[in-house]
């Protein structure tokens, strides 16, 4: 029968301990990002007794794991309101994810493809106030240049891209975004051009239908668009991914089959940004 750890070897040396457990997780470590990624999902602070429901946490635990976050600046405690918000260090969290680019340099490789298969131009944009701002342009081998070149901006309601972006918001704030006719403006003469909120409200309500998004020379006269969202872990929508091509060189009735392939890009994007793809 083989030695307990209580029974000496025979030689009489000391026994050996037992090889300490390989654990695959460290629950602090995992429960205080799970605190973070629940109070960057919601609008307001919360009560640390809410954070310890929602997440099926001990209140003891979730106490002493805010007090640690708190002293390094990751939340802050709303005293009067007894209530918790993200604080500074989280902020600069943000801004460093912004500074390195990360939609820009995950979503390059996914647009090259794009455009390799289909033979038309890519962009990569996001909403900057009422506006779109392009981020990245792939164009395709023979095709013209585009004014939605990096680093340009262009009214979002005039735009497939900013029209993916919209669509996916909550009309409320949609809503605020456009609060008077004096919000909108126009490129171009077009034949049903998007001059006050009402339209624009049933235009995105489209394009919530459709999945996509779609544009018919406000921009460029001749030039058409196809875009879908790019969202995060939320829902939330954090870009846009479109193709611009000649009208004429493509029928509508291959629009469709085109915007499969984009909202494919957008969706893979989502992905790698650990978000989810926009809902069928």
């Amino acid at each position: 029968m083989p030695a307990t750890s209580s029974t000496p070897p025979a030689d009489g040396a000391a026994p050996q301990s037992a090889p300490p457990k390989v654990t695959s997780k460290v629950p602090a470590a995992e429960n205080t990002l799970r605190i973070l990624k629940l109070l960057a999902s919601k609008r307001g602070p919360m009560a640390a007794s809410n954070i310890a429901t929602a997440l099926g946490l001990p209140r003891s635990s979730v106490y002493h794991l805010l007090g640690v976050m708190e002293a390094n600046g990751f939340v802050l405690h709303l005293h009067e309101e007894q209530r918790y918000g993200l604080g500074i260090s989280a902020f600069e969290l943000s801004s460093a994810y912004s500074r390195q680019e990360p939609l820009s340099r995950l979503g390059r490789p996914l647009l090259a493809s794009l455009v390799d298969a289909i033979g038309e131009s890519a962009h990569l944009a996001v909403l900057h106030g009422r506006d779109v701002l392009y981020i990245v342009e792939e164009r395709a081998k023979n095709r013209p240049s585009l004014v939605t070149d990096v680093g340009v901006r262009l009214p979002s309601h005039l735009t497939a891209s900013g029209r993916a972006i919209l669509a996916a918001l909550p009309k409320s704030q949609v809503r605020a975004l456009y609060p008077n006719a004096a919000a909108f403006t126009a490129r171009h003469e077009t034949e049903s051009p998007i001059m006050k909120y009402s339209a624009l409200s049933s235009h995105l309500d489209q394009v919530r239908q459709r999945g996509y998004a779609t544009e018919h020379g406000e921009v460029t006269p001749g030039f058409g668009s196809i875009a879908a969202a790019v969202t995060d872990h939320v829902g939330w929508p954090t870009a846009a991914i479109a193709v611009t091509f000649l009208e004429d060189k493509l029928p509508p009735e291959e629009w469709p089959a085109l915007a499969v392939r984009v909202r494919k890009a957008a969706d893979d994007l989502s992905l790698r940004i650990h978000g989810r793809p926009q809902p069928n």
